[in-house]
């Protein structure tokens, strides 16, 4: 088992999909498929701007993301932390292309009504149970 960010983040570097854990505005858990990257020390990952997530977010910065490898179900990650930049037009763009470039190989489609988030990590663990 893994617990330093150092070595989970590779998991987030792979162009496997993620899932985001926001909380509602009644405290309820509100968790959405998304494409993750690692942005230096942070992980980044993005939105339609006012979207259910953009709004949570906005309130309550907390967010808890995972991960699963995609030839290996046993093999996962997972890291909570804080939304510390949220990035909106033309700023947000060359962190979506990164990100989607792990995805489908070129820049994003979709040019505007974006945002991207930058998460510092606080908590991370990864584990392959398949190693156990």
């Amino acid at each position: 088992m893994t617990r330093s960010w150092n070595d989970v983040r590779a998991y987030f570097e792979r162009g496997a999909i993620a899932h985001v854990a926001t909380l509602m505005p009644d405290g309820s858990p509100h968790s959405v498929p998304v494409w993750v990257a690692v942005e230096g020390d942070e992980l980044a990952f993005f939105s339609i701007a006012d979207s259910r997530k953009d709004k949570n977010l906005s309130a309550d910065p907390r967010v808890a993301v995972s991960t699963t490898n995609p030839e290996n179900a046993l093999d996962m990650a997972f890291v909570r932390g804080t939304v510390t930049t949220r990035l909106t037009g033309e700023e947000a763009m060359p962190i979506v292309d990164r990100i989607a470039e792990l995805y489908t190989g070129g820049p994003y489609d979709i040019r505007s009504g974006l945002a991207a988030f930058l998460v510092t990590p606080e908590v991370a663990w990864a584990n392959d149970y398949r190693s156990e």
